[in-house]
């Protein structure tokens, strides 16, 4: 790495570009999430049949869950997702030129 230059430095992007990148990668996700919610939901329903999506979230305060062949593992993607989601979100906007506070 050449004298004076950080290792940030290397891999900033510009605001435009992270915008454009945030847009598309959360629509992108949210419609993989989404998908994956009413996966999850369903699942759920067969299981406990009047479970709500808030519910859903609690899933430990339901024993037949635990009981579901493939409850766990759908909701466990589900949970992956979200988790990619947020740390594509933060390498992204660690990319973005580091500003001096505003006073």
């Amino acid at each position: 790495m050449p004298s004076g230059t950080s290792p940030r430095s290397r891999h900033t992007m510009t605001e435009q570009m992270a915008e454009e990148m945030l847009q598309l990668s959360s629509q992108l996700f949210e419609k993989m999430i989404s998908q994956q919610q009413a996966k999850v939901l369903r699942l759920a329903r067969e299981a406990v049949p009047n479970i709500s999506p808030e519910e859903v979230r609690n899933s430990h305060d339901f024993p037949e869950l635990k009981e579901h062949p493939t409850f766990e593992f759908e909701d466990g993607i589900l949970s992956g997702l979200i988790a990619a989601q947020i740390a594509l979100r933060a390498e992204i906007k660690g990319r973005l030129p580091l500003e001096p506070p505003a006073f």
